[in-house]
Formats: structure tokens, sequence, C-alpha cells
């Protein structure tokens, strides 16, 4: 496909932007959209999925049927199937006449699944069937119905690991990705993010009828290092407020800071496991998370001991004072001297484990070049850092809490009953 052809589409349906993966995106929905295939987009909530879904809706043979965008997250888990395949007269409680569903509203069009990891497992046995065989049957019908309906799928999570959780079907996954579309967020297609903030200024300037928000040249760098984890959705909204809030329509870095919350950029650390791409924590759940942060904070604090140690021996006698002057808050409390007041030797007792006498019987002196130093041992033997065991204790520490009720240990664990049941079986704790 030309540069020109993809241009031509950008136009057509309204994506501004010029990033080499968007570029990538839209050439193949173009080229995926004459064919019936099953296509899955992925990508952030908030980076334009549906559009994509109707690039290929338009571009394809069934551009004048109908087109149905549904939200699979946002429709009950009791009336998804009815919503979907339709159901009968009297098929449940408040189903007072016959409803056809969206399978069969849509027969030679197109159906937009949108978050379909939301999806129910017993939902997605029917799609299954209706993306095998192109057969669905009403909810309290033993009727097989057939239907020729488009499927097009996005989710902003990952399906493998669903999969692999046991919340969605395997063989719809790959069912459904068929034709893979990836559409990059927006802290990815760099240039994009001003010209985007340009479009949504103009627009809401042209809504509230007052002259565009204009960024002066020290602010675009701001905006477009900005990560925006709401991605397209949130630097609209950000231009929206600035154009009724801001009083001088030239912005500079000073008045655009307060509208970009840093907040919402994690800054946790960043682990890389075996196999996890570009820096990803894949591989790691969140509990294999908070235990290497916590490893990592106690080694931090055994190589700040010794430091201490040495320090309160004499061996770095000018470094001593801006070292407890910077770690203050980690020893001053009611049982210390205040705040701003230092000594190696409190400092020394308040980090070190208790050492055999012989360690304090006599004065430090100072060591000259030929003079061994003792190794003196300043930390306790290592625990274990088995995630099983960790996991096995607090699940007893959380039985024993509740007296053995199980329901509101598992609340307390922050895990379903059923992963407690099945804890209890792998740890052989059942009889606890």
């Amino acid at each position: 496909m030309t540069t020109q052809e993809i241009q031509s589409i950008k136009l057509r349906f309204g994506i501004i932007g010029n990033a080499p993966a968007l570029n990538y995106a839209i050439q193949v929905a173009a080229q995926v959209a004459p064919t019936d295939m099953t296509v899955l987009i992925t990508g952030e909530s908030g980076s334009g999925k549906e559009s994509f879904s109707k690039i290929i809706h338009a571009l394809s043979p069934r551009k004048h049927g109908q087109f149905i965008a549904i939200n699979c997250g946002a429709i009950p888990e009791g009336t998804i199937d009815s919503e979907l395949f339709g159901h009968e007269k009297g098929s449940f409680t408040g189903a007072n006449e016959a409803r056809k569903g969206y399978f069969e509203v849509t027969n030679g069009g197109t159906i937009f699944l949108d978050e379909i990891g939301e999806m129910p497992l017993g939902t997605q046995a029917r799609l299954l069937r209706v993306l095998e065989n192109g057969e669905f049957i009403r909810v309290g019908s033993s009727k097989v119905q057939k239907t020729d309906v488009r499927v097009v799928a996005a989710t902003n999570v990952n399906l493998l690991d669903r999969v692999q959780a046991g919340t969605f079907r395997e063989d719809l996954y790959y069912r459904l990705n068929t034709v893979p579309i990836t559409v990059p967020p927006l802290r990815e297609r760099g240039e994009d993010i001003y010209l985007l903030f340009r479009k949504f200024a103009s627009d809401a300037a042209e809504r509230y009828r007052t002259r565009p928000i204009t960024l002066l040249p020290d602010a675009v760098p701001v905006l477009t290092r900005f990560r925006f984890p709401g991605n397209i959705r949130q630097l609209k909204n950000i231009a929206e407020q600035m154009s009724v809030l801001e009083t001088e329509r030239d912005v500079d870095a000073r008045r655009l800071a307060p509208y970009l919350p840093q907040d919402q950029v994690s800054r946790l650390p960043m682990l890389l496991g075996p196999g996890a791409p570009d820096g990803a924590t894949a591989g790691y759940s969140e509990r294999d998370l908070l235990y290497k942060i916590l490893f990592d904070m106690r080694r931090d604090m055994t190589d700040l001991k010794k430091m201490v140690l040495e320090l309160a021996t004499g061996q770095r006698p000018h470094e001593a004072q801006e070292l407890l002057r910077q770690n203050s808050h980690l020893f001053n409390n009611s049982n210390t001297a205040p705040a701003g007041t230092f000594d190696s030797s409190q400092a020394a007792e308040y980090f070190l484990p208790a050492a055999p006498n012989t360690y304090n019987s006599e004065p430090a002196t100072s060591y000259d070049d030929e003079t061994p130093v003792e190794d003196i041992p300043h930390e306790t033997e290592e625990e274990t850092l088995s995630l099983d065991i960790k996991e096995r204790e607090m699940i007893l520490k959380a039985l024993k809490k509740h007296n053995n009720k199980r329901k509101y240990a598992a609340h307390d664990l922050g895990i379903s009953e059923r992963t407690l049941y099945r804890k209890l079986k792998q740890y052989d704790l059942e009889q606890v």
C-alpha cells in the first residue's frame, strides 16, 4: 500500500499522525478488510481501537451491511447471552416477548466486540460456535439458527495471560487472533502528540467560540514527553480543559505543567525477568514483584548497616556526619537524640545487631595499613527466599486470625475462596 493510499484513509476516518507504527496498523487493517478474516485489535485504553474496526468494515464488501459496536465489559454477565444471541418469550423472568440478538440483527454486516477479555466463559463457548460454524441458539430455544457476521474484537489486556489464568478460552483466542493489529499507545507516537493537541484545541475553540490555545516553544517538549496513561482520550480532555480555564491563549511550560498530572505515571522499579521483552515484567505476579522490592530494600539496609559500622569504628571519620545527617530519619525517635543531633556510637547501636562482649571490651582504636581488621558479622542469618513458603505462612496467619473461617481469610488475603481452597490443597493444609 502506498503512502498516498494510507493518507487517504487517514483523511476519510479523521486519523491524525504519521508515526510508523500507526501507519503500519492502518495498512494491515486496509489489507485485511476485503476478506472475511476475524481480526483482533490490541492496544491500551483510549488509543483509538474502535477507529480501526470502522476502517475494516467500511473498506469491506459488507460496508452496506450493519455495523454494531458492543462493549463486553459493560453488559452484565446474566444478560450478555440474551443481548448477543437473543431469547425466546418466557425464557427467563422479564422475557415478555421474543427478542433478536446482535448476531441476528447484524446478519451480513460486522460486529465489533470491544473489551473481549471481559466476556464470561459460557458466552465465549457460544461465540466460538458462531465463529466456527456461523450457528447460534437463542436463550430458551433449541432451534439452531444461521448468521453471516464478521467479528472484529478488541482488548486492552493480554489475552494470553487470561488464558493461563483460566479466564479466557485458548481455542477462542487463536480463533479470534487470525489477523492481529496492534494500535500504538500515544506516548510512542512522538510528534503526533502535538498534532493531535492542535486538532483538539482547534475543535474546542470552535465549540466554545474562542481563540485556540497555542503552546509556546518551551511547552511543546513538556507535552510530548508526558506518558499519557489515558492516551488520546486524556490528551483531548487536557486540550478542552485548557481551552476553558486558561485566560491567556499562549501557554508556556509553566502554565502547562499543572494539566499534566505526574502522579498518574507509575515510578515503581522496573524488574527484568527471564524472557521479559524490552524490560517488561512478564512472568511476574503482583506477589512476586512485592517480594522482590522487599528483598531489595533489605539488601540496601544491610549495606547501610555495614557502612555505619565502618563509620562508627573510625574508618571513615570525615564521611560520618554527612551520612548520619542524610539518614537521620532512620534512627531519630523517642529513644534517641533529638533531630539534628548525631552520635556515631548511637547510630551504630541502632543499625547493628547485638554483638559479643568482646566487641565492646576495648575502645575503638585507629588501625594502620599493617594491622588486620577483624571481619565483624553485621547481618543475621538470611531468611528463606522461597515464595511458596512465604505464601504458606501468610495463609496460615490469615486462617489463625479469622479462626479458620476461610471466607474471611480469603478476603483478607485479597484472593477468591476458590483460589484459597486450591492453595490449601497445594500446601496440604486442608485439615487446618
